[in-house]
C-alpha cells in the first residue's frame, strides 16, 4: 500500500511539474502589467507606452501600463521588485534606482531586480542663456576656477540627477562642488525659465528638457556628459571633447522584473525588447520627441547599473547627501 502511495504521489508531482513546465514555455498566456514609478506625461510613462503598445504585438498579449507614484519612485520600484517572479509584472526602471539607497530613502538597489534591457539614456547637458559671454565649456569652467561661488547653477531638486551630474563633473574636474552654489527647483522647465530670466548662471539638465529655450533662440548648450554627441544637437561637444574629462551621466530607463525571473521567461522578454529597440516604430518615436536611444543586454544593462550604482556614492558622499 505504501509503493502505491508513493507511486501515485510521484505520479502527481511529476503531472504538476509537466504543467508548470508547460506553462512556462506558453509564456506569456494572459495580460502583463508593466509598472512605471513615476506620473504620466513624463518621459518615462511615454517610453513605457511605446514601449508596452510594441511589446503587445511581439507577445501576442495585452500589456496594461501602470503608473505607481510616490516616495520619490520607492512605490513603484518597490512593486516592481516584490512583484512575483513568473513574468508577469514588469517594470521601467530609472536611474534614481542607483539613488535612493544612497540616501536613505529604501533598501532597494539594482541587485533587487532580474535586468532585462537598457533602452534608453538621455545624458546631462549644460547650457547657458544665449547672450551669455561664455562661448564654450572651457571659458566657463576657467571663470568658475577663477570666481568659486559666483556661478549660481539649477535643474533638479537638492540631491537629484542633474545636480549630482554637475558634482560629478566639478568633482572629475578637480574643482570643489562648493564653487558651484546649487538652486533647487522643481525639475529642468522652472529651472530653464530662471536661467532666461537671469536668476541662475546655467542649469545642468538633458538636452531635450532644454530644447525649448535652446529652439528659441534664448539658450545655448556647451557641452553634453556623453561619450558621443546628441543626435538632437551633433555639434554640441562632449565633456570629453571640450575638457578631457571622462564623466559621463544621464536619466536612464530600461526593462526589469523582479529578482529571479525563470530563464525562459528572460530569453523571450530579452529577445522581444531588443527586436523594439531596433524596429523603425520605437526609433522614429524616440526622435521625435529628442530622447536618447541606447541598448544593452541584460548583462550589459547588469554592468552599466553596477558602475552608476558606484558613481552615484561616490558624488553623493562628496555632497554628504549619502546616508
Amino acid at each position: 500500500m505504501l509503493r502505491r502511495f508513493l507511486i501515485k504521489s510521484l505520479a502527481a508531482l511529476s503531472a504538476c511539474l509537466a504543467l508548470g513546465a508547460a506553462a512556462q514555455s506558453n509564456y506569456p498566456n494572459r495580460p502583463i502589467t508593466l509598472v512605471v514609478p513615476w506620473g504620466a506625461g513624463g518621459g518615462t510613462d511615454a517610453t513605457a507606452r511605446i514601449v508596452g503598445t510594441l511589446l503587445e504585438k511581439e507577445l501576442g498579449q495585452p500589456v496594461n501600463v501602470v503608473n505607481r507614484t510616490g516616495g520619490n519612485g520607492v512605490v513603484g520600484h518597490s512593486a516592481i521588485a516584490t512583484a512575483a517572479p513568473d513574468g508577469y509584472t514588469l517594470g521601467m526602471i530609472t536611474v534614481e534606482i542607483s539613488m535612493m539607497h544612497w540616501a536613505g530613502l529604501t533598501q532597494l538597489t539594482p541587485k533587487d531586480f532580474t535586468p532585462l534591457a537598457l533602452m534608453n539614456i538621455d545624458p546631462a547637458g549644460v547650457t547657458v542663456r544665449a547672450d551669455s559671454p561664455y562661448r564654450n565649456l572651457d571659458d566657463l569652467i576657467k571663470a568658475v576656477r577663477a570666481n568659486p561661488g559666483k556661478f549660481k547653477a539649477s535643474g533638479t531638486g537638492q540631491g537629484g540627477i542633474w545636480h549630482l551630474a554637475l558634482a560629478g563633473m566639478l568633482n572629475d574636474l578637480k574643482i570643489d562642488t562648493a564653487a558651484v552654489p546649487w538652486v533647487p527647483s522643481n525639475g529642468a522647465a522652472p529651472a530653464m525659465n530662471d536661467l532666461a530670466a537671469g536668476g541662475i548662471e546655467f542649469v545642468t539638465c538633458s538636452l531635450p528638457e532644454a530644447r525649448a529655450l535652446i529652439d528659441a533662440g534664448k539658450a545655448r548648450p556647451l557641452t553634453i556628459m556623453a561619450s558621443q554627441p546628441a543626435a538632437l544637437y551633433p555639434n554640441v561637444p562632449t565633456l570629453k571633447a571640450a575638457t578631457g574629462s571622462d564623466w559621463a551621466i544621464g536619466a536612464w530607463r530600461g526593462l526589469a522584473g523582479p529578482k529571479g525571473l525563470p530563464a525562459d521567461v528572460q530569453a523571450k522578454l530579452g529577445a522581444a525588447f531588443k527586436k523594439i529597440y531596433d524596429s523603425k516604430d520605437y526609433q522614429s518615436f524616440m526622435a521625435g520627441r529628442g530622447f536618447g536611444i541606447i541598448y544593452a543586454d541584460a548583462r550589459g544593462f547588469e554592468q552599466f547599473m553596477d558602475k552608476g550604482n558606484a558613481d552615484m556614492g561616490r558624488v553623493m558622499k562628496s555632497l554628504g547627501l549619502a546616508k
